[in-house]
């Protein structure tokens, strides 16, 4: 990249950012001070006023008090009536009600939880309880907050660890309270300010409610209802749910106790479809909070997706350090990079794709997340960089329905739906339905266009508030045109124009991808769980268009190829347990987990070429279907192979004390594969079988000097047969092992608005398998030796500001080669890994005034100069891409501009597979719109 280059970006960059960040900063934002409103002050008649909705002429009172539950006489609505069934028709229809205060306050019996709305607002709510955990959707609302929309407050009282507000999705808020020793009684009242929920808290030295058989809560024991308060029929709730009890204040209030409390500090965190995510499963295998992991996990949620209109998953992994996409065939299968080591695997709600990785759609996606370093523990085989977890859409309990429509230059078209809801009215099953179609002619020189298709359905059967089963399906066609890249010419990639076609411009590849299952979860009691989960893929590659480079002449610019026919198929069998239990030895406390992974893969791989009648086409003046195909009588590859593989792993969080706790798991791996070859090109048709297993440990700690800082280190191992490479001969190879060190700090910045985490890391693996540099581009492989990599990672993401949210990321990695057959490549550096790398992604929208909804975003990507190779004879250069959104949202619907590259920089992309094949040009300019609408 040449320097006036750079400095043009980084400055417009820079400037863009102070542009869009200088309003923040000024404005001022209605609404109240977060600490003062949730100040106890003296008992007596209440000053509170009705917060009137956001409005261009209205400013908003704050309210400076709220009323305990013993201060309310006569609540405006009878508690039961404000329960309501999932049968109510007119719950979809109604108007979205704005939520935009939340007080919480102790009280003599436990603690209340206010939502306050306008004048005159009535929320409903459909409560239900799953372990020590009570769960209240409320339709037809979102929260707006002026602080975030959404909060966390951890342990507000005795027996309750923790309470959240959020929104679940854009038509439905979620109020979850966690009882630390049992389920928490709930109370509903109705009063001027909105809706208040009044919990009665097991203590933690009580018995849980179901072993002590006191305490009775509303889904054992419900109160029995005063006379006059009866619940019609058509608003009883469902089996399941959780029917909160009518409160005696109703009938005989007591007197004001005299308030003696603290007030209670609100930590206002990032909602799950903003720019945070305070949990992640992947770290664990259980919902864990990042702060209690000791490796780094970082996670890409679906509000970054949207904002950045990202298509591809490697768009949106650009946010996460320390993480490289590689592209292969134009993007149709995933290739990424993790703290230097290649092929890291793409997980789909936690199930591995082994042979070839199908890219994850994104229409689907929920959040990505990344779990960095040796995951063997829970994982079972898998390279030591870390592995990438992408979480699906799950059915939801309240109707959703969005339209988008995405269009861009090169003829962009791709249109999208997410539709979900109850199938029935007794609120047992659920649905959701995603479908997506992409067509676009790309930038390169093809004759053809790149079309995919998806479809996405899932089921949900509630069967109790104990037992649910989701079974979906996810099926995919990609048709794209192949595509070798470009050329390296001496130490760098060839100058030619980015749209240049190096092969046949008709070859192509065709993809078929089903990945269907089910997830069966049963809860025995409060504190043990049983998943069960299984998962069927199959998958085809399959083109009779090929055109493989096998040597350059780069004094010539003669590129010799062959014709080729390939036909690849895979079916995998895989099935998951995990028995998940919370008890406690004395004072010390446990979260432990006990899983069984099976796995059955079989494959089928069959080529042809045709080697005796190669075809050379001259790069800089190349000339297309110079001689017509011959017949492909050589026969490249044919193989059957079959894979087992059976994990046994036991994992134990275990809390010393609040702030200080320790993470050990260990595992048991078997992996047994026979191949089957037929005599081939580059092999005799011998018949091989190899058989492997490994301990796999992994240990940490964690602490928490204060509350907002997390302390950690970490040390674990990898183990990954070499089940999908292969020599030239048709052998196995000896499997990679990998071990890892971490330590890091984790934080939390302005009351819990952003989270920020940094990291080192040292990394070392051996039985290394690379490209046999005898056979480039036809998949043959090699074991090299030893590799390290070591360096520090700093990732950072939230709400700075009311409407302005940032995410970034910086990597320093130094990666190189540390012992090898080959002395000549000792020391040097992996291949497509930068030593510097960063991005930066940055949105503001308007809170108020005539253009509420009207946002700007602006970001960076960075990526250093790479070798393109494992003998360091080639570089690729080093590139600074910028970006830019404008957006504007108005009601249910959302308009977007996004403009990627804005300066046209040409740069290459991903790893490269030898100086002939791999190295691929990334996107010029691009402009993407998209309208969308949900209701």
């Amino acid at each position: 990249m040449k320097p006036e280059q750079f400095v043009h970006s980084f400055l417009f960059t820079v400037s863009v950012v102070m542009l869009i960040a200088t309003p923040a900063q000024g404005e001022q934002i209605p609404g109240k001070d977060v600490k003062s409103s949730f100040s106890h002050t003296e008992t007596g008649e209440s000053s509170n006023q009705a917060l009137p909705l956001l409005s261009k002429s209205q400013a908003v009172e704050p309210i400076r008090k709220i009323r305990h539950l013993n201060e309310i006489t006569q609540p405006l609505t009878n508690a039961q009536m404000l329960v309501q069934s999932s049968t109510l028709s007119q719950a979809g229809s109604s108007a979205v009600i704005e939520v935009t205060g939340v007080q919480v306050n102790l009280t003599d019996k436990g603690v209340e939880i206010t939502l306050e709305t306008s004048s005159g607002d009535k929320l409903q709510v459909l409560g239900k309880s799953e372990g020590n955990v009570y769960i209240a959707d409320i339709p037809n609302a979102q929260l707006r907050l002026a602080e975030g929309n959404a909060f966390r407050q951890e342990k507000p009282v005795a027996g309750v660890t923790e309470i959240t507000v959020s929104n679940q999705d854009a038509n439905t808020i979620r109020v979850t309270v966690r009882g630390e020793a049992g389920l928490p009684q709930v109370e509903l009242f109705d009063s001027d300010e909105g809706l208040i929920f009044g919990f009665i808290t097991v203590p933690s030295s009580t018995p849980s409610t179901q072993e002590a058989g006191t305490a009775q809560t509303p889904e054992t024991q419900p109160q029995q209802e005063p006379e006059t308060a009866q619940t019609p029929p058509s608003q009883q709730p469902s089996e399941g749910e959780t029917q909160p009890q009518q409160s005696e204040d109703e009938t005989q209030p007591e007197q004001p106790a005299a308030e003696t409390d603290e007030p209670i500090e609100l930590v206002v965190t990032g909602e799950q479809d903003g720019y945070t995510a305070p949990n992640a499963t992947t770290g664990t295998r259980t919902d864990t909070r990042i702060f209690d992991i000791p490796q780094s996990v970082q996670v890409v949620p679906e509000k970054v997706i949207e904002d950045q209109q990202v298509i591809r998953l490697d768009e949106a992994l650009n946010n996460v350090s320390n993480v490289i996409s590689g592209g292969f065939d134009t993007g149709s299968e995933a290739r990424y990079t993790i703290r230097g080591f290649d092929n890291a695997p793409v997980l789909i709600d936690g199930f591995r794709q082994y042979d070839f990785q199908e890219v994850p759609e994104t229409a689907n996606i929920e959040r990505i997340e990344v779990l960095k370093g040796p995951a063997s523990v829970l994982y079972g085989e898998i390279q030591p960089g870390g592995i990438i977890n992408v979480v699906t859409k799950k059915p939801l309990s309240e109707p959703f329905y969005e339209a988008e429509l995405q269009f861009g230059n090169y003829s962009l078209i791709r249109p999208r739906i997410d539709l979900s809801g109850p199938l029935s009215t007794d609120g047992k099953e659920f649905y959701r339905l995603n479908l997506a179609y992409l067509n676009s002619d790309g930038f390169r020189d093809f004759d053809q266009n790149f079309e995919q298709f998806f479809l996405a359905p899932a089921l949900t059967w509630k069967f109790s508030d104990r037992t649910n089963l989701t079974v979906d399906l996810q099926y995919s066609y990609r048709r794209r045109p192949q595509d070798n890249g470009l050329v390296a010419v001496g130490d760098k990639v060839i100058d030619l124009p980015r749209d240049r076609v190096l092969n046949e411009p008709d070859d192509y590849i065709e993809r078929n991808f089903v990945n269907t299952g089910y997830s069966l979860e049963h809860r025995f009691n409060d504190n043990w769980t049983i998943r069960n989960a299984f998962r069927y893929v199959t998958s085809n590659v399959f083109s009779d268009r090929l055109t493989i480079p096998i040597a350059f002449d780069e004094a010539t610019g003669d590129l010799t190829r062959v014709y080729a026919y390939d036909d690849f198929n895979s079916d995998d069998y895989s099935l998951q347990t995990n028995v998940v239990g919370k008890f406690a030895t004395g004072s010390v406390k446990h979260t432990l987990l006990f899983g069984i992974d099976l796995n059955r893969n079989n494959s089928t791989s069959y080529a042809r070429a045709n080697f005796s009648n190669p075809v050379s086409i001259n790069v800089f003046d190349p000339v297309y279907d110079s001689s017509p195909r011959p017949d492909l009588n050589d026969l490249l590859f044919d193989s059957k192979s079959t894979t087992g593989r059976l994990g046994i792993y036991l994992q134990d969080e275990i809390a010393f004390f609040d702030n200080f706790k320790l993470l050990a798991g260990l595992r048991y791996e078997t992996v047994n594969q026979k191949v089957q070859n037929e005599p081939a090109f580059f092999n005799s048709g011998d018949d091989t079988s190899q058989f492997n297993d490994a301990w796999t440990p992994r240990i940490g700690i964690v602490y928490q000097p204060i509350k907002q800082v997390s302390l950690y280190a970490s040390y674990s191992q990898s183990f990954n047969p070499n089940v999908d490479n292969f020599s030239a001969d048709g052998g196995l190879l000896e499997p990679e092992r990998g071990r890892g060190y971490e330590i890091g700090i984790k934080t939390e910045l302005l009351e819990g608005r952003i989270f920020a985490s940094l990291a080192y890391f040292d990394i070392t693996k051996t039985n290394v398998a690379t490209e046999d540099p005898n056979f480039p581009g036809l998949g043959f492989s090699v074991v090299t030796g030893e590799q390290q990599s070591k360096g520090f990672e700093f990732d950072i993401s939230g709400q700075i500001l009311p409407g302005w949210n940032i995410i970034a990321s910086y990597a320093y990695t130094d990666a190189e080669v540390t012992d090898d057959t080959d002395r000549s490549i000792v020391g040097n550096t992996f291949i497509g890994v930068p030593k510097n790398s960063a991005s930066l992604w940055t949105t503001y929208e308007l809170q108020s005034g005539s253009l509420q909804g009207l946002g700007f975003g602006v970001g960076f990507n960075f990526v250093g100069e790479r070798k393109g190779d494992l003998q360091n004879t080639f570089n690729l250069d080093s590139y600074f891409l910028t970006n830019a959104a404008i957006f504007y949202r108005r009601d249910n619907w959302r308009f977007a501009l996004n403009f990627k590259n804005i300066f046209d920089v040409n740069h290459i992309t991903g790893v490269p597979f030898s100086r002939i094949s791999g190295i691929y040009p990334g996107e010029p300019f691009t402009v993407i719109g998209s309208i969308s609408v949900q209701f």
